[in-house]
């Protein structure tokens, strides 16, 4: 479903420089005032100060009257689009409830159809709070027919780009280790036939899976060395490793050499000394979900004394149904506020680090930040350009500041990728969201009412609602 206005993926006419009052690099130029970047096809060919800039480049398209922030594009470092339709269910849950009352139930339901809608809705919503990549573990009970390649499908058809796992686990829902490689496979194939995409091993978590599935795993990494999983999310998850096996999740990964790929580790909220010491020894990179990790009652990750430590660190939005929202600005906030009133102290993490998490931090955390997650030349054009004209950004005193505490989607003015416009005037151009809203609803309503959910949706479209 595409929008009539332009394809998200159209070369761009000519050459773009993209201005504003303020250009927030995260790269060694660092703030770069009255400035301007340069686009020549999908890379960065200058960043520097305007005039200098439209000096070299006399003949390109401007965007951007001057005033208001340009930055990079965001990079969310995990997620599930496999939760796209059931936003809004379980507040009152912590995280092992909301897996048997939200998640579980639905997981035997989620087909490719679902995938690629949920993802297509959700991943819009990312797009227009100025996400340009996504690192997304879909979770679902594996079937006949894959429905991983659904993500695959919709991040194209919005022109983003994905870092992709299938989240495998097979101890509290059996799964045959066969359909669980299936799913694997479909999921990396689609990623290497697709433009902005790549596979990256999945595992949801090590209590959940077998001696079985994590020796199958492990083989798994020696052909594609990324992993992505979640450890340490919640003190539960410690309890049952520590119960099953003996040890902690993160020894027991180390130990069956898990931790020997580029692995991105969800979470990481309840570590000790010894867990410190083995992430920072595998160069484990954390994906931090301040939201979810909120709404879900699970804790607040210690960010500032893992960055003391010399851990990379990212931040993710999460699930759709674990954050209920998919608004990467109110997660710079939240991420935040978190460390300062835990800590008590204003300094915890200040707006500038924080906006370095969600961009190079993130970029690190994939093992992609040769190519995103700053402005610097050579660099794929991965830009969020913020206007200045609005309620929220009206007196830019502190470009930083405004931008995590300040901004919020409506501010969001242009958003590109590899140089191409994914989202103008606060409409994303893969999609055509009106005409997706109806076709998701019908989905979300069968979803609800297959998987058994609590849900005023569902009683609504049964007839059923009192």
């Amino acid at each position: 479903m595409r929008s009539p206005q332009g394809d998200a993926r159209a070369e761009p006419a000519r050459p773009l420089l993209v201005r504003a009052r303020h250009v927030l690099t995260s790269g060694p130029a660092g703030h770069v005032r009255d400035g301007a970047v340069a686009v020549v096809g999908d890379r960065i060919a200058a960043v520097g100060p305007w005039a200098a800039v439209r000096a070299d480049h006399p003949d390109a398209e401007v965007v951007g009257d001057g005033t208001g922030i340009l930055t990079p594009g965001f990079v969310s470092c995990h997620g599930h689009f496999s939760e796209g339709l059931v936003t809004g269910i379980g507040e009152t849950h912590t995280l092992w409830e909301w897996f048997v009352h939200v998640v579980g139930p639905i997981e035997p339901f989620l087909t490719r159809e679902v995938a690629y809608v949920g993802a297509l809705l959700k991943g819009a919503e990312m797009a227009l709070s100025g996400v340009t990549t996504t690192a997304d573990m879909f979770c679902h009970a594996p079937g006949p027919e894959p429905s991983t390649p659904g993500v695959v499908d919709a991040l194209e058809q919005l022109g983003l780009r994905g870092d992709l796992s299938y989240g495998a686990q097979d101890d509290s829902n059996p799964r045959p280790l066969e359909l669980v490689l299936a799913e694997h496979e479909a999921l990396s194939a689609a990623a290497a036939a697709s433009a902005r995409s790549r596979f990256r091993v999945g595992l949801a978590t090590v209590p959940a899976s077998s001696d079985e599935l994590i020796g199958a795993t492990v083989t798994l990494l020696r052909d594609t060395p990324r992993l992505h999983v979640h450890l340490h999310e919640v003190r539960e998850e410690v309890t049952q490793s520590r119960m099953s096996r003996g040890m902690g999740s993160v020894e027991y990964a180390a130990r069956a050499g898990l931790l020997d790929a580029q692995v991105l580790a969800a979470h990481c909220v309840w570590l000790d000394d010894t867990d410190f010491g083995l992430l920072r020894a595998h160069d484990v990179a954390v994906a931090h979900n301040p939201v979810s990790n909120a709404l879900l009652a699970s804790g607040v990750a210690a960010v500032p004394r893992m960055l003391r430590e010399g851990l990379t660190v990212g931040l993710g939005l999460d699930g759709p149904a674990s954050n209920d929202s998919q608004d990467m600005l109110q997660t710079l906030k939240i991420a935040a506020l978190l460390q300062k009133v835990t800590t008590q102290q204003a300094t915890a993490l200040t707006a500038p680090r924080v906006l370095e998490l969600a961009t190079i931090g993130g970029a690190r955390a994939l093992g992609m930040d040769a190519e995103i997650g700053s402005l610097e030349v050579g660099k794929q054009a991965d830009l969020v350009l913020f206007a200045e004209a609005s309620v929220s950004l009206s007196n830019v005193h502190d470009p930083y500041q405004e931008l995590v505490y300040c901004a919020s989607p409506r501010d969001v003015h242009t958003v590109w990728v590899a140089g191409r416009p994914v989202v103008s005037g606060g409409r994303p151009l893969g999609v055509d969201v009106p005409a997706l809203l109806p076709h998701a609803r019908e989905l979300a309503i069968k979803l609800a009412v297959d998987a058994g959910l609590d849900s005023e949706l569902a009683r609504a479209g049964t007839g059923t609602d009192r």
